[in-house]
């Protein structure tokens, strides 16, 4: 892109920053988030009102292949987001005319995915003035509690998800350590494929939450608790002793009742997420606990998780299940930060596929 270009866009987008700031006037935020099989738009309000939060869901669609196809995906978005972002400015009753920044999910995640989102964000911060924010896709289902109540600091986070499980430490707004993540598998991931050989739909994890409310935790799985002082998780062990389970049964022809095996697989998942999560905000002087991820709508896990917070004595934040799954709404709001510090992207924004949490 022409220099001369490009330094005009920038002069034009501090100009329309600082005058806002001058203002005093509210920031209104469009979000959008791509990463994987969700196109999400959403207006947000000084970062914690939320306007309009618009979803667009392919999982009817992917259900068939029992996962998500990247480029399935990615056509999809492109399909989608326009019509998303329209809708998402109508229910908040707003127009681009009063949009002061848009924030977009330009990472981890599908890239093709990823990218459809970006060059929507940068055509509209190119045609409007508006900065252009890249958000951090963990970061945004952090700052999605924020939406429920403010965080207090220093915090903990545990962050569970179909590709993450990692536990966040954090000392103040934007700043994010991670303490603990996984070394395989991640929870969401071993949901998905406990519940296939389950023979349970995609996506498998509220299936087997559902299942196993209906059963008892009597089938003997294992904990992977890893080294004594580590805050890293490891599920992949937990599938495997499940599959060989279920070989071994059908084996000596033997039946095991599946929701008993349910209930003991996320009675096994849960011990483990929560007692770490404890121990890190024990020893870190949490105080508060903040859930979040798609497996944060796990009813075991939420339960489990405000048992112990309540036994600590350390606030617990879960957001409601609307807020659980990919949405543009914890873009926006994760974004809000990042805009109150003046920190924009450029028009060379591009998606980061395996982006870091540490580099926000």
């Amino acid at each position: 892109m022409n220099k001369t270009y490009t330094s005009r866009y920038e002069k034009r987008i501090q100009q329309k920053y600082e005058a806002h700031k001058e203002s005093g006037a509210p920031t209104y935020i469009l979000g959008i988030e791509t990463s994987c099989d969700e196109t999400s738009a959403s207006v947000i309000r000084d970062g914690r009102e939320v306007l309009s939060n618009v979803i667009a869901s392919q999982a009817d669609i992917h259900k068939r292949f029992g996962g998500v196809v990247p480029e399935v995906a990615s056509r999809r978005h492109v399909e989608n987001i326009t019509l998303t972002i329209e809708e998402a400015l109508t229910e908040a009753g707003k127009t681009l005319d009063d949009i002061q920044a848009i924030a977009v999910t330009y990472g981890p995640g599908l890239v093709g995915a990823l990218l459809v989102g970006v060059a929507a964000a940068k055509a509209i911060s190119m045609a409007r003035g508006i900065p252009l924010i890249g958000v951090h896709h963990i970061a945004g289902h952090i700052y999605a509690n924020r939406l429920v109540q403010e965080m207090e600091f220093p915090l903990i986070a545990l962050v569970v998800s179909g590709g993450h499980t990692e536990l966040v430490w954090m000392k103040e707004h934007g700043q994010f350590e991670i303490l603990g993540e996984t070394r395989d598998d991640a929870a969401g991931e071993a949901y998905d494929k406990v519940a296939r050989a389950l023979n349970m739909p995609y996506p498998g994890g509220p299936h087997i939450d559902r299942l196993a409310h209906e059963g008892e935790a009597n089938v003997p799985l294992p904990r992977s608790w890893l080294a004594p002082d580590s805050y890293d998780f490891s599920f992949s062990g937990l599938k495997s002793a499940v599959l060989n389970t279920l070989h071994n049964a059908a084996q000596r022809g033997e039946t095991i009742e599946p929701a008993n095996l349910a209930a003991s697989f996320q009675d096994s998942v849960t011990e483990v997420l929560v007692e770490k999560t404890i121990r890190a905000a024990r020893s870190h002087g949490a105080k508060q606990v903040l859930l979040a991820g798609g497996v944060a709508a796990n009813r075991g896990l939420r339960e489990r998780l405000q048992a112990r917070c309540e036994a600590e004595g350390i606030p617990l934040v879960i957001p409601p299940f609307s807020l659980c799954t990919d949405n543009a709404a914890m873009i926006a709001a994760a974004g809000f930060i990042k805009y109150e510090k003046g920190q924009f992207e450029g028009l060379d924004l591009n998606g980061v596929p395996s982006l870091s949490l540490s580099e926000q």
